[in-house]
């Protein structure tokens, strides 16, 4: 069965100023769609036709530039959209378990910001910065290039992405032109904590931290 683009579960203009119209028009329906495309095209016909795409990119090495590339830019991309949300929208309550994780990881959630915005503008050209999960449990930060992430086998990191930011230049040149930093604030603005703390819940359901 072939990959399809996910709708965006809100409007392209629901996440300004921070993030804008026009680059969610483009960064979805353009950059988005043909990493879809590509990565169906990439795997038709082969033994991973049907298979989910994190089984895929756990066994990445395996496969093709074009599987690696547009499979990674498949995934982050879905996963990106999951975990914004409008500025009203996006508020970190105490009660969710990732608020917990946060504090026990790394001292709270200024210091994780810190370290967050620090990765996503210490990756050289196009990348991203992830927070993760590990297989302990424990939250840490990375940044990969391309359209790589921790779940690829070709990497140095492993974990499981529950947060990622897209440092590609068109995530953010239409509105901040060269200023990664401003879009990496902007975006701390748009966070869908729900989303990203369901996401800590599911990595390791087995752990029994809180």
């Amino acid at each position: 069965m072939a990959f399809e683009l996910p709708a965006l579960p809100y409007d392209f203009k629901a996440l300004e100023p921070h993030i804008d119209a026009r680059t969610m028009e483009i960064h979805h329906g353009k950059h988005h769609a043909g990493y879809t495309k590509k990565l169906n095209a990439a795997i038709d016909g082969t033994e991973i036709a049907n298979a989910k795409i994190e089984d895929i990119l756990a066994n990445v090495s395996k496969h093709s530039a074009g599987v690696r590339n547009n499979g990674g830019g498949y995934y982050n991309h879905a996963l990106f959209w999951s975990i914004l949300a409008p500025a009203s929208e996006s508020e970190l309550t105490g009660g969710l378990n990732i608020a917990k994780a946060i504090e026990r990881d790394f001292g709270g959630l200024d210091n994780m910001k810190a370290a967050f915005k620090k990765a996503a503008l210490g990756q050289f050209g196009s990348g991203w910065a992830w927070l993760c999960v590990d297989a302990d449990d424990k939250l840490f930060i990375a940044a990969t290039p391309n359209q790589d992430n921790p779940l690829m086998d070709v990497n140095d990191i492993a974990g499981k992405p529950i947060l990622g930011v897209d440092v590609w230049e068109h995530a953010y040149y239409l509105n901040y032109q060269n200023r990664r930093g401003d879009y990496i604030d902007g975006f701390f603005n748009i966070i869908n904590w729900k989303e990203v703390s369901k996401r800590y819940n599911d990595a390791n359901p087995g752990a029994s931290a809180f």
